[in-house]
């Protein structure tokens, strides 16, 4: 078993927001796979299935970001799973849109939901798929920023990465995180897109 927990704020107040960015890469694989998420009587929603008969779970917490250790622990309680079987699948401002970036391990970097899923579970060895919002805000503007929704035009010029996210997630799935390093590195598509020129780029 396998599982994959995507961060962002619950409710349709939030929804396509910049900080919702794990949502919406695991709803594109919901919908990819004929999936739907349910409720549970954890603070969170999940879906299970099976990947190349791989089993998985899908999570996205119902509390709000900084509480999201909460469902993690959970998680990792129900299951049994070994922290390297937990991919956290988040926004990250210090990435250029688009960019997507995998980490074994590490600090939170001051996003608030891993600085939450740190404290609950009390280690940072878990793996991360990082994808970037940029950083397109003045002093003291981070909340808001994070808080904005995309537009069509980013979401529409941000589909080539949400759609390698998804892909990289599946690897993940049916053949763990050292595969999922190695797709990463071999196929060499960190995707830089650049909504002020409408040009997509490839960071290799």
């Amino acid at each position: 078993m396998r599982a994959v927990l995507g961060l962002g704020n619950p409710g349709s107040r939030y929804q396509l927001t910049r900080h919702n960015v794990g949502f919406i890469l695991l709803d594109q694989f919901v919908r990819k796979h004929d999936l739907k998420f349910e409720a549970s009587r954890k603070d969170y929603y999940f879906t299970r299935g099976e990947l190349s008969g791989s089993p998985f779970v899908l999570i996205k917490p119902t509390t709000y970001m900084n509480l999201s250790g909460v469902a993690a622990a959970d998680l990792i309680a129900e299951y049994q799973l070994p922290l390297n079987e937990l991919l956290v699948v988040y926004d990250d401002i210090n990435l250029e849109p688009g960019q997507i970036r995998i980490r074994k391990s590490g600090s939170n970097g001051g996003h608030n939901g891993l600085h939450s899923i740190i404290y609950h579970l009390g280690s940072e060895d878990f793996p991360r798929l990082r994808f970037g919002i940029g950083s397109e805000f003045g002093k003291g503007n981070l909340s808001d920023y994070v808080l904005s929704r995309f537009t069509e035009k980013e979401l529409s010029l941000l589909e080539r990465s949400f759609i390698y996210g998804v892909e990289l997630i599946e690897v993940f799935i049916k053949e763990g995180l050292n595969k999922m390093l190695d797709v990463f590195s071999s196929s060499s598509k960190t995707y830089q897109i650049n909504p002020n020129t409408q040009q997509k780029k490839e960071d290799k």
